[in-house]
């Protein structure tokens, strides 16, 4: 699998990932939870066991989008981390909150179908337990996304995070090029090469062929630079070079998606989609 493959589907590659890692994390934790629940003769019965950690784990897939959002908004990359980081210590507590919630709804769910009654005596003291398992699975799972990004970006040609003290240029725009100077080294992205660009988090990725390079811009601030360069918007995260688009496909929803002659599919959305049809005349 080529790296430009996965880059066009990495959505579906993340959400598979995504269920991989719950799905190994529920088994492991529910056999470290049938184990010890053995040992002390508790008297448990394994559908008990499987409950407790599939209704954890399933919460925690369900908050995860949330998760991704609110980083999105308050990003922890190195020029903003010390402005968000007081405000997902906050978020630890809403999170907590809706996991310890959604458990307990789903532990009286099924406990209902099989004809027993969940208890949960001392609520409020367990809460302080619970909490801070969540605190470190909040900034677990943070530490995971960003991992993952920080490989993505070196697999695409990004330098690596610089230390502290040291400057990260720009990307500047230099007659038909991108020019990126990154620890003393320069990338020349001619305009005219690029295929499409991607929004994504702080980052746009320039997509050249089958590589990407990544630079530190708004899709917005892109757009404006790329003003009459034959570049067209086509969704709130994507723009094309009209000269690589070879056909539009419409949806019945209103959206599409532009074909490209490198057989890459970019979705465009309903806004853009008429202004799109024009540009290309």
């Amino acid at each position: 699998m080529s790296l430009q493959h996965y880059l066009h589907y990495r959505r579906y590659y993340e959400v598979a990932l995504w269920v991989l890692y719950a799905t190994v994390n529920l088994m492991a934790n529910t056999q470290v939870a049938w184990t010890e629940v053995q040992r002390i003769g508790q008297g448990t019965e394994w559908w008990e066991v499987l409950t407790w950690e599939a209704s954890s784990t399933a919460t925690i897939l369900l908050l995860l989008p949330l998760l991704l959002v609110f980083d999105a908004r308050f990003s922890l990359e190195r020029d903003s981390w010390r402005r968000h980081v007081v405000a997902h210590l906050v978020a630890t507590l809403p999170f907590s909150l809706a996991h310890v919630g959604a458990m307990y709804l789903i532990r009286q769910a099924v406990y209902l179908v099989v004809g027993e009654t969940y208890q949960w005596q001392n609520w409020w003291q367990q809460f302080g337990y619970e909490f801070l398992k969540d605190f470190r699975t909040y900034f677990g799972l943070l530490a995971i996304i960003y991992l993952y990004r920080f490989t993505l970006r070196r697999l695409q040609g990004e330098a690596e995070f610089l230390s502290e003290g040291r400057e990260e240029a720009e990307p500047v725009a230099v007659t038909d090029r991108f020019l990126v100077k990154k620890l003393g080294r320069e990338f020349l992205v001619r305009v005219e090469d690029i295929d499409w660009i991607e929004a994504s988090g702080n980052y746009v990725n320039l997509h050249v062929g089958l590589r990407a390079y990544p630079l530190r811009e708004t899709m917005t601030a892109i757009e404006q630079r790329l003003a009459g360069r034959g570049f067209a918007r086509v969704h709130r995260s994507a723009m094309v070079n009209l000269d690589r688009v070879r056909e539009i496909v419409p949806f019945d929803t209103g959206d599409g998606e532009a074909r490209l002659i490198s057989d890459v599919r970019v979705a465009v959305s309903r806004r853009y989609r008429k202004r799109l049809r024009e540009q290309l005349g």
